[in-house]
């Protein structure tokens, strides 16, 4: 079942939903409307003779409230609603299998390592009381301690730079200036440029032209374009937002190096930008319809697929779980190894090692590119290397 049948069942439950609620609203709107008029009708009675009395006017309020029905009308939207729902409810139990045992491998886990990713990805995010509660109950307090307090540093120096004092995270980027050159970040840069624009944003143009001079120079052989621009903005000091240099101070500079200074410090750390953990699950999320579907199909030609190496049909899961280039032969549709890597025709098509070998035949028999008209020998095709 596709996920759009999901989405419009949902979209029907929720206009039901809505169409109800406002019938409800409507209808109690309308009795307290003929209340308070009956209410108003028997007040001024007195001063109308006795023209008119208070049973009159409440058997005529009877009258309204009986011709209206309210409880057929709430019970009629009400069971729309009520429709709606259960066949949402019935598309979900069908669509969600939650018998997760075919989609998974019965493997020895190393707790330990397991606990140390789980107490990484809450210090990480930056969940440090969830995370020290783990470790506690974990036992794996020592194991993590230098982590947390590496992550602690990495939020205080994020905290203050959000605040918009960079003072830490340049003291930061000077002590690991040899690192973040190695790794070709301009980091450093950037915090200074940040910097000089606070102080000019703020009127100071002569101490911008100071802190210019100062901590700006070194970059200037490498980075003339960037500081030419940072010159030009001298002549709107106090009123940079209203320049042609008015991004320089918008919000999405500072998100953008607060995400800077996470990833280079997640790159000294020798960790990931993306944490492991949530980047496994949110991969996991993706990969587990397919998974699943190929386990029934498996199941009923009474094949095991967790005895295989790799899973016998490819599993798409977008370009941001893709992290290096993987050669995938077309012919074959096998990933390349070491044993069978991908093979470089004339024609400039590749293919893997076996993929030739299989058209060949032989090591010195002419065969056909399948995908152009080319012929070519197996002495003819050079390894690839990525």
């Amino acid at each position: 079942m596709e996920l759009t049948t999901i989405e419009d069942a949902f979209e029907r439950a929720i206009k039901k939903q809505k169409l109800s609620a406002s019938k409800t609203k409507e209808l109690i709107d309308g009795m307290l409307l003929a209340v308070e008029q009956a209410m108003k009708e028997i007040q001024a009675i007195p001063s109308e003779g006795a023209s008119s009395s208070p049973n009159s006017v409440l058997m005529e309020l009877k009258s309204k409230l009986t011709e209206m029905a309210p409880m057929n009308q709430l019970e009629a939207s009400q069971k729309d609603l009520a429709i709606s729902l259960g066949k949402y409810g019935k598309l979900l139990e069908k669509q969600f299998n939650t018998d997760l045992s075919h989609a998974y491998r019965n493997v020895d886990w190393d707790t330990h390592t397991v606990n140390h990713i789980i107490a990484g990805h809450f210090y990480r995010q930056g969940m440090f009381e969830i995370g020290d509660c783990f470790v506690n109950e974990a036992n794996e307090v020592d194991a993590t301690s230098k982590l947390r307090s590496q992550y602690v540093e990495m939020y205080q120096i994020l905290a203050e730079t959000r605040s918009r004092n960079l003072e830490p995270a340049l003291a930061w980027a000077i002590k690991h200036r040899e690192h973040l050159l190695k790794n070709g970040s301009n980091l450093e840069l950037k915090l200074h440029t940040m910097q000089f624009v606070e102080i000019l944003y703020k009127g100071g143009r002569n101490d911008a032209l100071a802190y210019a001079k100062a901590y700006l120079g070194p970059f200037a052989n490498n980075y003339k374009t960037e500081i030419q621009k940072l010159m030009a903005c001298l002549l709107w000091a106090g009123r940079l937002d209203q320049s042609p240099y008015a991004d320089l101070v918008s919000q999405s500079r500072w998100d953008d190096l607060a995400n800077e200074l996470v990833r280079q410090f997640c790159n000294l750390l020798g960790h990931s930008f993306s944490s492991p953990l949530d980047m496994v699950v949110r991969a996991g999320v993706q990969a587990l319809p397919t998974i699943l579907k190929m386990a029934s199909v498996m199941a009923a030609t009474n094949q095991d697929w967790q005895t295989m190496k790799q899973l016998p049909m490819p599993v798409d899961l977008g370009s941001e779980f893709q992290f290096h280039s993987i050669f995938v032969c077309p012919v074959l549709w096998e990933p390349a190894s070491e044993e069978n890597p991908p093979m470089f025709m004339p024609c400039g098509h590749v293919l893997c090692k076996q993929a030739v070998l299989k058209l060949s035949k032989s090591s010195t028999r002419l065969f056909k590119c399948p995908y152009c008209p080319a012929d070519t020998t197996v002495a003819e095709c050079k390894q690839l290397h990525f």
